[in-house]
């Protein structure tokens, strides 16, 4: 599988077949990105149209996009997911993802491990042969030093997110920082998760690994939806 070029049209295909999952009392976690926001406004006109359904945002961003498009809003504490909707940053054949670009990981893994079915949407760009886009890493920032050091002992390279247009680096939503680990192509996922995992001071990490139910890629033809 070798990647190619996305488009927003591919991005709206994926997101619209996905938006068409959802069932009259469903809730819904709605993910973050791009892709998963043309999911949210094509969700959004079904619920105009008479869905019942409400949807669990996974960042400041998807809650704005959710509201914009008339989605009732609940949460983790009221209701479990039936479904969750969400991107990814690169895609391996075997449904192990990489997410995190938009430092919203966090809270994506929770609300899509928590959903009975977890679809991801993406363009044919996203997919790969092998994961190996740099890892997001949540941190809380007094681990940023330690987590670093733990990172390069796992092989890793890390670099503190930068803010773009301001200074100083990104803070998520949970008030946290970002360490973006390259590893170069990741031959054992579920091993460097765990290690990740397990270090003191990391809140979570970008890769998600067994989680994946279907993958729904939008192209010029249509959309190739694979189950895991």
């Amino acid at each position: 599988m070798k990647q190619r070029g996305g488009s927003d049209e591919a991005k709206r295909r994926a997101g619209e077949s996905a938006a068409e999952i959802p069932e009259d009392g469903d809730v819904v976690g709605l993910g973050t990105g791009s892709t998963a926001a043309h999911a949210i406004r094509s969700l959004g006109e079904r619920v105009d149209a008479g869905l019942d359904v409400r949807g669990i945002p996974t960042s400041f961003q998807s809650r704005q996009v959710a509201r914009e498009a008339g989605i009732p809003l609940t949460s983790l504490d009221e209701a479990d997911p039936d479904v969750a909707i969400d991107g990814a940053d690169e895609v391996a054949p075997d449904g192990a993802l990489i997410k995190g670009g938009g430092a919203a990981h966090a809270r994506e893994k929770l609300v899509d491990s928590a959903a009975e079915r977890f679809v991801v949407v993406a363009d044919p760009s996203k997919e790969a042969d092998a994961l190996s886009h740099a890892v997001p890493i949540e941190v809380l920032p007094d681990a940023r030093v330690p987590v670093a050091d733990a990172v390069r002992s796992a092989g890793g390279d890390p670099e503190l997110r930068a803010a773009e247009r301001k200074d100083g680096p990104v803070v998520t939503d949970n008030g946290n920082l970002v360490l973006d680990c390259a590893f170069g192509e990741i031959d054992a996922p579920n091993a460097l998760a765990r290690t990740l995992s397990v270090t003191p001071g990391v809140v979570e990490h970008g890769l998600f690994v067994g989680l994946a139910d279907e993958l729904h890629v939008g192209d010029a033809d249509g959309v190739e939806i694979t189950r895991y």
